[in-house]
C-alpha cells in the first residue's frame, strides 16, 4: 500500500513524539522508584522499553518485516536522549517529579494510540485489528516496564482509564479517517482526546470500577 509523502511526515512526527514521552515517562519513573536502586543502566533501559516496547510488540504482530525500532535508528537515539534528560534532573526537583511523570505519561498514551492504528491502517490491516493494535502500542510499553520494576501493569489494576483513553484516542482517529478528514486533523483530534481523558479523569478522580468478587 503505497503512503504519501504527508502521511510519512504525520505518523513520523507523532512516533517520535510519543517515543520521547514515554522514555522521560519510563526514566523519571525508574529514579523515584523506592524499592528498587536502578542505576544508569535501568533508568535508560527501562527507558528504552517503556518507549519502545509498545511500537515493538505491535510491529512483530503485523508481521510486515522487522520492527521500525529495528530498522531507524532514530527510535532509540530519541529513546536515549529523552532517558539522559530525565538523568539531568536534580534530586531537589523531586517533588516534580511527579508531575514530569504524569504528564509525560498522559502525552505519549494519545500520541501512541493513533500511532499504533495509523500503522496497522497502513499496513492494511481490517479497522478492528487496527484498533486493538493502537491500544497495544499505547500500553504495551508501560506494561513491559512495569513487570521489570516487579509490579503488576497498571493497566490492568483499578485505578487512571489507561486503555479507556487510549481507545477513545483511536475511536476518534478512526471516525475522523470515516469522515474523510485529513490525516493531521485526525491524528491531532485523536491524540488530543486521549490526553484530555486524562486530565478529566484526574481533575475528578475517576477511577476504573473492581471487577473482584465480593465479599460473601
Amino acid at each position: 500500500m503505497g503512503l504519501d509523502l504527508h502521511t510519512i511526515v504525520v505518523f513520523s512526527v507523532v512516533e517520535f513524539s510519543g517515543v520521547a514521552a514515554g522514555a522521560l515517562a519510563g526514566a523519571l519513573e525508574a529514579r523515584r522508584n523506592r524499592t528498587y536502586h536502578f542505576d544508569l543502566v535501568g533508568v535508560l533501559g527501562l527507558a528504552v522499553i517503556t518507549a519502545l516496547g509498545g511500537g515493538i510488540t505491535r510491529d512483530i504482530l503485523i508481521q510486515k518485516g522487522p520492527p521500525l525500532a529495528f530498522l531507524d535508528v532514530r527510535y532509540m537515539l530519541v529513546a536515549l536522549g529523552a532517558g539522559l534528560v530525565a538523568l539531568l534532573i536534580g534530586s531537589g526537583a523531586e517533588s516534580r517529579v511527579s508531575r514530569f511523570i504524569w504528564i509525560a505519561d498522559a502525552a505519549s498514551l494519545g500520541l501512541f494510540s493513533v500511532a499504533g492504528v495509523s500503522r496497522a491502517l497502513n499496513a492494511g490491516l481490517p479497522i478492528l485489528a487496527a484498533l486493538i493494535l493502537g491500544i497495544i502500542t499505547a500500553v504495551g510499553g508501560g506494561s513491559l516496564r512495569d513487570v521489570l520494576m516487579g509490579r503488576t501493569p497498571r493497566v490492568f489494576e483499578r485505578g487512571e482509564p489507561y486503555a479507556i483513553a487510549a481507545l477513545l484516542a483511536v475511536l476518534v482517529f478512526l471516525a475522523g479517517e470515516r469522515l474523510g478528514l485529513d490525516r493531521s486533523i485526525s491524528t491531532a483530534a485523536g491524540a488530543i482526546s486521549g490526553l484530555v481523558l486524562k486530565l478529566l479523569a484526574a481533575r475528578f478522580q475517576w477511577q476504573t470500577p473492581t471487577a473482584r468478587f465480593r465479599a460473601e
